[in-house]
C-alpha cells in the first residue's frame, strides 16, 4: 500500500534496483501518480527523476521533456526541499534534455538552441562551469553538419567540471567525431582507455564497443573488432534504450561477412521495432537492419523469410520496402527540421558500404539452428591463383573436366557443377549440339559421371548414406553403358563410403572435419575381395585391359583405406605393438597400392599410399618416420607439378609435429596447408580441423591471440558442416572460451558459452558437453559479477544433473557453488536452500572443498550486510565448515585439510572484527597464521595475509601498534625469503602506517 510517504520512498527504492525496461517505466509511472497525492517537493521530485530515469534508458527519450518541466516547477518553487543528491540531478538531466529534443525531428531547431541558452544561463546563475553547455552545442553541430569543427574545439578546450559527462563519454564522444572525420587510427587510439576497460560508466565501454567496430574492421584489427562484438552485443542485446548500438552490431555482421550472425541478432531483437520514444536512435537502428537486409537482396536472397517487426512475417524484399520507407522518411523530417542534408547523407553513406573482408570474420559464435539462417548459403571459396578456364563447347568442357578429375585437380569440380547445369538446362541437346559429340560419349555414361559427382558432393558434406547410395546408382549407370572398369571403381568406392563417417578422423586423402556418425562398421572385406579379383580379371581381359590404370588404383586404395580404418580402431592407446591381424593386412594393401601406382606412373596415388603409412606410423609414435614420409610426398607432389595436393600432407605433417611437441613447427605447417588449400580452393579439404590443430599449437606457444583466432575460425567451419559438425564445433568452442577466460577475457568467454547453449534445449539428460557448457557459463557469468545470471545458471545445471547416474559428486558442488551465486544476487531465502541441499548432498558425494567455500562466503556476506547483528548466524555458518572439514578427516585420515582449518579461523576473525570483539578476533586470526604452517610454502601467501589482518586488528582496533609492527616486520622478512615480494610490499607498507 503506496499509503505513506515512506512507503512511496521505499517503492522508489525497489524501483530503483529493477532493471531498466518496460516493467521499471510503468511502476515508475504509478509512483508519480502516488508522490503527487502528498504536498511534498522532495517526494514528488523524486518519483518524476526515476520516471525520467526510466524514460532515458527504456527509449523513451522524447518523453523526458515534459517530466522535466514539472521538475523545473517544483526547483523553482520550492528548491529548498531538493536534498544534494535531486539538486545535482537537476542540472545534469538539463543534458538528457536537450539531447531528446535534438533527437526528435518534430522539435524546432529554434526550441532545441532556446533550451541551450536556458541551460547556459541556470548553470552560470548557479556558478557551474559551462563546458557541458559547450558539449551540447557541439553535439547540434554534428549532428546537422555545420560549424562542427569550431564547435569541437569549444566544447574539448574548455575543463571539464562536476556537471560534464564522464570521462568515458567523452572518449566516446571525442572519438566518434574523429570516426566522422576519417581519421579512423586516431579515433582507436582516442578510444583506448574506453575500450581496455580503464575507463568505464553505466554505459561504458559497451556503446563504444559498438561505434568502434567499423573503423577496427576498417584498420585490420580483427581480434579487437571480434571481441567488441562479442563484449558489446551482450550488453545491448534486447535493450531498448541501446537500440542504436543493435542497430551498429547488425550493421557490422553485415560488414564482416557474419549475414546469418546479423538474422539471428535481428530475431533476437525484433521487438526493438515498437521502440519510437527515441527517433534519432530508431533512425539508426534502422539503417544497421537495412544494410544487412540490403545486401542479403543484392545477393539474390530476396524471397529469404527474416524477423521483421511483429505481427506479420517477412521476407527480404518486403522488410526492405519497409525500412526504406520508413527510414527515409525519418531523415527527411531530420533534414527539414535542421535546413542541411546531414543526416540523410550520413544515412546514404552507411548504405553504400560493402563488406569489408575477402572473407568472413570468425567470431566463435553461432547463430542457433534455423531455417532461415540455414537458406543463407556459404560463399564458396574463390582461389588465390589463375583458376581454370570454362570452355565454351560442350564437348571441350567435359573432356577437360576429365582431365582434371584424373589428376585429382580442384578445378574439376567447378566444372563438373557447370556441366551439370547445362545438362540440366538442354538436356541430350547439349551434347549433340558439341562440335564433336563423340568425343563426349554417350548420354548415359555423362549422367554416371554427374551422378559420381553427386555422390562426391554428399561425401565433401558429411552425408555418407546418400553419397555410398550415388555412388551405387553411378556403377550400375556406367555397367548399362559398358563400361565394366568404372562401374567397378563406382560401386567399391560405395563399400569404403559409410566408413568415412565412422572413422577417427581420416577421408580417404589424409582427414575430414566432423563427428563420428555413429559405431564403427564392420569391413566387408570379401567384397572387397571381390572387387580385386574382379579388377584383375578385366585388366587381363583378351584384346586389351576393361578397365582404365586410374580405376584399378580406385580398387586398391579403397582396400588400402579400409586397412587403414580397421587398424586405426585397432591400435591401443598408448601406442604399443599393433595387432597383427590388422597390421599384417594394412601392409600387404598399402605395399600392392603403393607398388601399383609407381608402377603406372601415379604420382598422385602413390603419395596418398605413402600418407596411408605416415599416418599410421604417427599414431604409433614412429614421429621422426612420419614426418620424413610426409616430406617426401610433399617434394615429389612439387616435382611432378600437382601441388594442388600438398594441403593434406602438410595437415599430416603439422599433426605430427605438434603430437611430437615441436609446436612452432607445426603452427608453420599448418599454416602453409591452409594457404595451400585456399590457394586452389579446395572445398574438401579439412579445414576445420586443420585450425583446431593450429590453435592448439599456438597456445602451448602462447601465442593466444594466434589460438584465439584459429579456434574461433575452426569452430565456423564446424558450423558449414551442419549437424554433422555441431558436436565438434561445440567442443571447439568449449576450448575457445577456457582459453579466453585464461586470458583474462571472461566477457568474451561468456558470450561463446552461450552460444554453445543456444542448443541445449536438444541436449538430453546425459549430455555432459552441454552440462560442461553450463558450468563454464555459470562461473564466466559468477567472474562477470552478474550473479542472478549465475545463479540461473547452476540451477538449470542442477536440474540436468538430477538424471545422471555417475559424478554424482556434481550435484553436491554445483548447488554449493549455486548457493553463493544466490546469496551474491540477494536472493537469500533461495541461497539457505541451496545451502541445505550443499550439506545434505555432502553427505552421501563430498566435495568438501566447494561446500567450506559457501560457508565462509554465507559467514562473510552475513556480517558485510548485517554488522554485529550478523555475527551469530555467520559463526553458525562456520561452525558448519568445521564439522564439514572434522567429518572429511575422519573419513580420510590423510586428507590436507589445513586449508580448510586456516580459512575458518581466517573468516572467523574477520567476524569477530566486524562486531568489535577484537581480542577473540586477534585470537582467531593467530590460530589461522598456526593453521597455514601446517601448508608449507605454498600457504605462505594465505598467511602473509592473516598476518596483515592480525596487525590490522592488534594496531589500529587494539591499540598495540608497537606488537603489531613487530609482526609485520617478521612477516615481510618471511615473505622475502619465499620470493612474495608482492605480498612483502603490502606488509611493509602497513607498517610504515601504524609507525606514523
Amino acid at each position: 500500500m503506496l499509503d505513506t510517504i515512506d512507503a512511496v520512498m521505499a517503492a522508489l527504492r525497489d524501483n530503483d534496483a529493477r532493471p531498466y525496461g518496460r516493467p521499471r517505466t510503468v511502476t515508475a509511472e504509478e509512483l508519480v501518480d502516488a508522490a503527487d497525492r502528498f504536498d511534498d517537493t522532495g517526494l514528488r521530485a523524486m518519483a518524476l527523476l526515476e520516471l525520467m530515469e526510466a524514460y532515458e534508458y527504456d527509449g523513451e527519450r522524447s518523453k523526458a521533456p515534459v517530466v522535466f518541466a514539472r521538475v523545473l516547477k517544483l526547483w523553482d518553487a520550492d528548491r529548498g526541499s531538493f536534498g544534494e543528491w535531486a539538486t545535482q540531478q537537476v542540472f545534469w538531466r538539463f543534458k538528457w534534455v536537450a539531447t531528446s529534443l535534438l533527437g526528435t525531428p518534430d522539435v524546432p531547431l529554434a526550441s532545441v538552441r532556446r533550451w541551450h541558452g536556458e541551460m547556459r544561463d541556470r548553470y552560470r546563475a548557479a556558478g557551474h562551469g559551462l563546458q557541458p553547455y559547450y558539449a551540447q552545442r557541439f553535439h547540434l553541430a554534428a549532428h546537422i553538419g555545420e560549424d562542427v569543427q569550431d564547435a569541437y574545439e569549444l566544447w574539448a578546450a574548455r575543463p571539464r567540471t562536476e556537471l560534464s559527462d564522464c570521462h568515458a563519454c567523452e572518449v566516446r564522444a571525442a572519438a566518434s567525431h574523429l570516426v566522422r572525420q576519417g581519421d579512423d587510427a586516431a579515433a582507436l587510439d582516442a578510444w583506448r582507455p574506453v575500450l581496455s576497460g580503464e575507463s568505464t560508466c553505466a554505459e561504458e565501454p559497451h556503446v563504444s564497443h559498438a561505434q568502434a567496430l567499423l573503423p577496427l574492421l576498417r584498420q585490420g584489427r580483427l581480434d579487437e573488432a571480434r571481441s567488441s562484438h562479442l563484449v558489446g552485443y551482450r550488453f545491448a542485446r534486447g535493450k531498448s534504450g541501446l537500440v542504436r548500438s543493435v542497430g551498429q552490431h547488425i550493421e557490422f555482421c553485415a560488414l564482416s561477412g557474419n549475414e546469418p550472425r546479423g538474422l539471428e541478432i535481428l530475431a533476437e531483437n525484433r521487438d526493438l521495432f515498437g521502440v519510437t520514444g527515441d527517433p534519432a536512435g530508431r533512425l539508426d537502428f534502422l539503417t544497421g537492419v537495412e544494410v544487412l537486409i540490403a545486401g542479403l537482396a543484392r545477393a539474390g536472397h530476396g524471397a529469404l523469410t527474416v524477423s521483421g517487426p511483429p505481427g506479420r512475417s517477412w521476407t527480404v524484399d518486403t522488410l526492405l520496402a519497409h525500412l526504406r520507407t520508413e527510414a527515409d522518411a525519418l531523415a527527411a523530417r531530420f533534414d527539414a527540421r535542421n535546413g542541411t542534408p546531414a543526416v540523410g547523407s550520413r544515412r546514404r553513406d552507411r548504405l553504400a558500404r560493402r563488406p569489408l573482408l575477402a572473407e568472413p570474420l570468425a567470431l566463435g559464435v553461432r547463430a542457433p539452428a534455423a531455417p532461415e539462417l540455414a537458406a543463407v548459403p556459404v560463399v564458396p571459396a574463390v582461389p588465390v591463383r589463375e583458376v581454370e578456364p570454362e570452355p565454351e563447347d560442350f564437348a571441350a568442357l567435359v573432356l577437360r573436366a576429365r582431365e582434371l578429375q584424373l589428376l585429382g585437380h580442384p578445378d574439376a569440380d567447378r566444372l563438373w557443377r557447370r556441366i551439370g547445369e547445362r545438362f540440366t538446362a538442354g538436356g541430350e541437346a547439349e551434347v549433340t549440339g558439341a562440335a564433336d559429340p563423340d568425343r563426349v560419349g554417350t548420354v548415359g555414361q555423362l549422367r554416371a559421371e554427374l551422378a559420381e559427382r553427386r555422390a562426391h558432393a554428399a561425401l565433401d558434406r558429411e552425408d555418407w548414406e546418400e553419397g555410398a547410395a550415388e555412388l551405387r546408382g553411378a556403377g550400375d549407370l556406367f555397367e548399362r553403358e559398358g563400361l565394366a572398369g568404372r562401374a567397378l571403381a563406382a560401386r567399391t568406392r560405395a563399400l569404403v563410403a559409410v566408413l568415412v563417417g565412422n572413422d577417427s578422423g581420416d577421408d580417404s586423402e589424409g582427414g575430414s572435419d566432423g563427428d563420428a556418425a555413429g559405431p564403427a562398421r564392420a569391413v566387408d572385406w570379401a567384397a572387397l575381395d571381390a572387387a580385386l579379383a574382379l579388377a584383375d580379371e578385366l585388366a587381363a581381359a583378351p584384346g586389351g585391359p576393361a578397365l582404365a590404370d586410374d580405376d584399378y588404383l580406385v580398387v586398391l586404395q579403397c582396400r588400402a583405406y579400409a586397412a587403414h580404418h580397421e587398424l586405426v580402431l585397432a591400435l591401443p592407446e598408448p601406442p604399443e605393438e599393433p595387432p597383427a591381424e590388422q597390421a599384417g593386412r594394412f601392409a600387404l594393401a598399402v605395399t600392392a597400392y603403393r607398388e601399383a601406382a609407381a608402377a603406372r606412373g601415379s604420382v598422385r596415388r602413390l603419395t596418398v599410399a605413402r600418407q596411408y603409412a605416415a599416418d599410421v606410423a604417427a599414431r604409433q609414435g614412429r614421429i621422426a618416420e612420419a614426418a620424413e614420409e610426409l616430406r617426401t610426398v610433399i617434394a615429389e607432389l612439387e616435382q611432378a607439378g600437382q601441388p594442388w595436393h600438398t594441403p593434406r600432407a602438410y595437415g599430416l605433417l603439422g599433426q605430427a609435429l605438434l603430437q611430437n611437441g615441436e609446436q612452432a613447427e607445426a603452427v608453420e605447417v599448418l599454416h602453409r596447408a591452409l594457404a595451400a588449400a585456399a590457394r586452389w580452393a579446395d572445398e574438401s579439404y579439412p579445414f576445420a580441423a586443420t585450425y583446431l590443430m593450429a590453435g592448439h599449437a599456438s597456445a602451448h606457444l602462447g601465442d593466444t591471440g594466434a589460438a584465439i583466432r584459429a579456434l574461433s575460425e575452426a569452430a565456423g567451419r564446424f558450423d558449414r558442416k551442419g549437424p554433422a559438425g555441431a558436436g565438434d564445433a561445440a567442443r571447439t568452442r568449449l576450448q575457445l572460451a577456457d582459453l579466453l577466460s585464461t586470458a583474462d577475457r571472461p566477457a568474451d568467454a561468456v558470450a561463446v558459452l552461450e552460444s554453445v547453449l543456444a542448443d541445449a534445449a536438444a541436449a538430453g539428460p546425459e549430455d555432459r558437453l552441454f552440462a560442461q557448457a553450463r558450468l563454464d557459463l555459470a562461473r564466466g557469468l559468477f567472474t562477470l559479477d552478474e550473479y542472478r545470471d549465475s545463479a540461473e545458471e547452476y540451477l538449470r545445471l542442477a536440474t540436468a544433473l538430477e538424471g545422471w547416474t555417475e559424478d554424482l559428486h556434481l550435484r553436491t558442488m554445483v548447488a554449493a557453488e549455486a548457493a553463493v551465486a544466490l546469496a551474491l544476487a540477494d536472493r537469500w531465502e533461495a541461497a539457505h536452500a541451496a545451502r541445505s541441499r550443499a550439506l545434505a548432498a555432502q553427505e552421501q558425494w563430498p566435495q568438501t572443498g566447494p561446500v567450506s567455500a559457501m560457508l565462509r562466503q554465507f559467514a562473510r556476506l552475513v556480517v558485510q550486510q548485517e554488522g554485529a547483528d550478523g555475527l551469530e548466524q555467520a559463526l553458525a555458518r562456520l561452525a558448519e565448515a568445521d564439522a564439514v572439514r572434522e567429518r572429511a578427516e575422519r573419513a580420510e585420515p590423510d586428507t590436507d585439510a589445513w586449508y580448510l582449518r586456516a580459512s575458518v579461523h581466517y573468516e572467523r576473525a574477520r567476524a569477530y572484527a566486524v562486531a568489535d570483539r577484537y581480542e577473540e578476533a586477534l585470537t582467531e586470526a593467530d590460530l589461522a597464521i598456526t593453521a597455514y604452517e601446517a601448508g608449507g610454502e605454498r600457504a605462505e601467501t594465505p598467511r602473509a595475509e592473516a598476518v596483515r589482518l592480525a596487525a590490522l586488528i592488534e594496531g589500529t582496533d587494539l591499540g598495540r601498534p608497537a606488537a603489531a609492527r613487530a609482526r609485520l616486520a617478521a612477516a615481510v622478512e618471511r615473505c622475502r625469503k619465499y620470493g612474495l615480494e608482492e605480498a612483502a610490499e603490502i606488509l611493509a607498507d602497513l607498517r610504515e602506517r601504524l609507525a606514523d
